[in-house]
């Protein structure tokens, strides 16, 4: 499993601001993180989920497949 931070996912958007990330991250939509990291201040994805959540709901910002 690769998990992403909340530079990456911003990265994954198409380069949005790291605030523009955030307010999407923090949609009910948007899959919950699967854990935090330093103290609880960092959250941490499944790339895998933040990948099939852009494909459904931001397709034109898709980042290329790494």
């Amino acid at each position: 499993m690769r998990l992403v931070a909340l530079s990456d996912v911003a990265e994954m958007l198409g380069g949005v601001s790291r605030t523009r990330a955030t307010e999407i991250t923090n949609r009910k939509t948007f899959p919950a993180p699967i854990d935090t990291v330093a103290s609880g201040k960092v959250r941490v994805w499944n790339r895998a989920d933040v990948d099939a959540w852009i494909r459904e709901h931001r397709p034109s910002q898709r980042a290329e497949e790494s």
